[in-house]
């Protein structure tokens, strides 16, 4: 067991929080168990775990603030997150993809779903990442666009020379589109390639992004939110040039 998987698992019920525990050890992995997020920064930040579980109703800070912490600190801001709350309205789910969570899953739910998944999230964070047609960039594993320049490595946006503020999914959401500039790509898609995630019919989250990225690209560089084109009941593409 020394070289499993470590997962961290916060969950203030303390007879889910061992029945979960114990499937997810019996699935092979090492679990860490929190009643509650005090310490599990620090630990997360002491001895980085191979994936987080968190409730998001917690006593003390919750869920949605403990992965919001996590996104903040390079040393563990790719610590891959999964949800797991019996908040499962799909306003709940966008919220806690829009704080940084990569996969969310309801209460009730299977062990066996559960182990699936995880895995699943594991995968996706040893996922090597997708080669780039994006064109020529001025600098080695630069991303640029027109007047946009994104650096992965470093998490920058400009535009027109004006720093991007973006979210750590709308940054995503925009590496996606560069990557793969000039060609449609559905909401399920970015959902995956963006999140991470799968969820048939619930892609507002989706929506809601381009919208705010579009208004970011508009106020640093106006009209080059125009590039940024939906293609009507399919998804959205990004345009040959950026302005």
């Amino acid at each position: 067991m020394a070289d499993a998987p470590l997962i961290y698992y916060v969950e203030d019920d303390e007879n889910i929080r061992d029945l979960t525990s114990y499937a997810l050890r019996q699935a092979g992995f090492q679990v860490r168990a929190f009643p509650d997020g005090e310490g599990f920064v620090e630990a997360c930040r002491a001895e980085p775990p191979a994936a987080a579980l968190l409730d998001i109703m917690l006593p003390g800070e919750d869920g949605l603030a403990l992965v919001a912490r996590l996104r903040e600190s390079a040393e563990t801001e790719d610590i891959p997150v999964m949800m797991l709350t019996a908040k499962g309205t799909e306003f709940d789910k966008v919220s806690g993809l829009d704080a940084g969570a990569d996969d969310y899953l309801a209460k009730p739910f299977g062990m066996m779903e559960l182990v699936s998944r995880v895995n699943a999230l594991l995968r996706r964070a040893a996922r090597p990442a997708r080669a780039t047609n994006a064109s020529s960039a001025s600098e080695p594993g630069q991303l640029v666009c027109g007047s946009v320049v994104l650096t992965p490595e470093a998490r920058t946006a400009t535009a027109a020379g004006a720093e991007l503020p973006l979210t750590r999914k709308e940054f995503d959401l925009l590496r996606v589109l560069m990557e793969n500039k000039g060609r449609v790509l559905t909401r399920e898609q970015l959902l995956d390639q963006v999140w991470g995630v799968s969820f048939v019919g619930e892609t507002r989250t989706v929506d809601m992004h381009v919208k705010t990225l579009r208004k970011k690209l508009a106020a640093a560089a106006p009209g080059a939110e125009e590039a940024l084109g939906t293609v009507r009941g399919v998804g959205y593409r990004l345009k040959e040039v950026l302005r």
